[in-house]
């Protein structure tokens, strides 16, 4: 009997460790992330996301442009990185 429990432990072990492979080579082919981030943009701001180089949409005043952002980011699990008028990082929102 005390076999039987081994051999189930070593299957139940052998299924994780499959699983945890095939979710990060899933994980690597994908790339991109669904980050978004809140941008100074013309006389306004926009929501990009990571790694695009057009816009997701274009906003008069931050805070609709950070309400878009974070409505995307719970979507997605991803981040809200929100820009200052100069470019600099002025804060990060994680929805993971």
């Amino acid at each position: 009997m005390p076999k039987s429990n081994k051999a189930i432990s070593w299957i139940d072990l052998l299924k994780q460790l499959v699983e945890v492979f095939f979710k990060s080579t899933r994980q690597s082919k994908q790339g991109r992330t669904w980050h978004q981030h809140v941008v100074p943009y013309d006389n306004g701001w926009a929501v990009r996301r990571e790694g695009n180089k057009r816009i997701t949409s274009k906003h008069q005043r931050q805070d609709t442009a950070i309400n878009k952002a974070k409505r995307l980011a719970r979507k997605y699990k991803a981040d809200v990185i929100i820009h200052r008028a100069d470019g600099t990082i002025r804060d990060r929102i994680n929805y993971d």
